[in-house]
């Protein structure tokens, strides 16, 4: 068999060679270097913690201990930073920065403290056990020291400490993965306060709604819809749904779990 093939001279012209020997020739194919102008940089990307940071944050955990008379281990629920950071200017005497990070300096001359996050270092600047632990009995608060809980190391009375935390409790509207705490139904009322050019928002979120005699109004022309239902996780949609319609599910809230004097070294559970 023979391979027909074009000249390179200027007018159209072909010579014949064999097929066979047009298969075996080889071609190589250079490619071009990537740039390195081109490559992606994080943005995001943070420092990570070494050994001396950590050491320095359990010291301070222990400074604030020896600084105050008591320590209160807690829960918390529907963590909110703008909400958590009055909880510090409560303590703090009102010289928190607007920040959640415990690792600032200061803390001392009496000073609450509150420190969250951190489970593992804070069971170390406890002590893990009665041979390694910081002060007596609070291995005990060590124990029990994981999930969603922080400590508070302060000077206040234990009256109003508790009586603090027994008022706190701040709305706030519900983020998606919570459950909601119950049935929701939208009413006819609620959506024609809103404006006819969010009708396509709302559609994109799942609601049936149209414009009607220059309203929004449901679809079919029913009176209620369910946004949400008692129990069910609450979804991205629901979520914005609520928050469009001002309606607050989540309560941010925090609960005492122990107290334990410096004093004494007793350890009292609520």
């Amino acid at each position: 068999p023979l391979c027909i093939l074009p000249t390179r001279s200027v007018r159209t012209s072909f010579f014949i060679i064999p097929f066979t020997q047009y298969c075996h020739r080889t071609y190589t194919y250079h490619t071009m270097p990537k740039s390195r102008r081109a490559q992606r940089v994080a943005l995001t990307k943070t420092a990570k913690k070494t050994r001396e940071h950590k050491s320095n944050y359990v010291d301070t955990v222990r400074s604030a201990i020896d600084s105050n008379d008591r320590l209160y281990l807690f829960s918390y629920e529907n963590m909110r930073s703008n909400h958590f950071k009055d909880v510090r200017l409560h303590f703090r005497g009102g010289n928190a920065k607007d920040s959640m990070d415990d690792d600032e300096e200061g803390g001392g001359n009496g000073e609450g403290r509150l420190f969250l996050g951190k489970n593992k270092l804070l069971q170390i600047a406890l002590g893990r056990s009665s041979e390694d632990e910081y002060s007596d009995n609070l291995h005990q608060l060590s124990k029990i020291l994981s999930g969603s809980v922080g400590i508070l190391c302060t000077s206040q009375s234990p009256k109003d400490v508790e009586s603090y935390f027994a008022n706190l409790a701040v709305e706030d509207f519900a983020r998606a993965g919570q459950t909601a705490p119950q049935t929701v139904m939208l009413s006819q009322s609620q959506i024609e306060t809103h404006p006819v050019s969010m009708v396509e928002q709302f559609r994109k979120l799942g609601l049936p709604v149209e414009v009607k005699n220059g309203r929004v109004a449901f679809v079919g022309g029913r009176e209620e819809w369910e946004v949400c239902k008692e129990g069910k996780e609450l979804s991205v949609e629901q979520c914005k749904i609520l928050t469009h319609m001002g309606l607050k599910l989540a309560v941010f809230r925090i609960e005492l779990v122990c107290r334990w004097e410096k004093e004494e070294g007793t350890v009292e559970e609520f």
